[in-house]
């Protein structure tokens, strides 16, 4: 028996890839490998196609842009399905 409910699979599941630096894009191989795995986790958990952020790798904290914005639309998903 799984312990994730039919209606927490209805929802999206959403995996944010970061690292600050364009050296550790470079040099951190296994942790970038491990963060995406989590998308992998997810689909066997059973969710279909997580989403997948990971427009900010590589940028230092005062440019999370993609994750700011993806933050509201959490927000906003959060509270339409309440």
């Amino acid at each position: 028996m799984s312990k994730i409910a039919t209606d927490q699979l209805s929802r999206e599941a959403i995996v944010y890839i970061r690292q600050s630096t364009q050296t550790q894009v470079l040099h951190n191989h296994e942790s970038r490998r491990r963060q995406y795995g989590l998308a992998d986790r997810a689909r066997n958990l059973g969710w279909s196609e997580p989403i997948v952020i990971d427009d900010d790798l590589g940028r230092s904290g005062h440019s999370y842009t993609r994750f700011e914005h993806s933050s509201k639309e959490i927000t906003l998903l959060h509270y339409q399905h309440g």
